[in-house]
């Protein structure tokens, strides 16, 4: 058996898209890692990763420590289409991680909700950065608090 085809669009300076990336790591699974900065998706790619999330493109903006207020992207009157535009022009306001699997397209915020889409079980233990316990020593996600 093949092992899941996982991609990632990660940025390695995000706590949330790192936890992401190392639950999938603690699954077993060794993905496909996009730094997304570096590499943006194309519109269209972009477009339909936002389609598959099931989220609008507003969804998936991120405000903090982006142009969003400068560019005046809260406008709410403005379109999916321009909003792609501001993200193509400047892919940090593209919100991460987003996680691709067999199991479906998720825009993982809190990191945790990768777990949803994972093809394999976790395999031990995992703790955030902060030490926060997601995955009990059995594999089994933890109790929220």
């Amino acid at each position: 058996m093949s092992a899941p085809d996982v991609i990632i669009y990660h940025n390695p300076d995000c706590g949330t898209s790192r936890n992401t990336l190392g639950l999938i790591r603690n699954a077993g699974i060794e993905p496909h890692v996009i730094e997304y900065l570096k590499t943006p998706p194309t519109p269209a790619l972009l477009a339909q990763l936002i389609e598959r999330i099931g989220k609008s493109t507003r969804a998936i903006l991120r405000e903090k420590g982006t142009p969003y207020h400068e560019l005046g992207l809260g406008d709410p009157t403005l379109t999916e289409e321009r909003l792609l535009d501001a993200m193509m022009a400047h892919p940090i306001l593209i919100n991460r991680p987003i996680v691709v699997t067999s199991e479906g397209v998720r825009l993982c915020r809190p990191s945790e909700s990768v777990l949803d889409i994972l093809p394999l079980p976790q395999r031990s233990e995992f703790r955030k950065e902060d030490g926060e316990l997601v995955v009990d020593s059995d594999g089994r996600r933890a109790a929220t608090k």
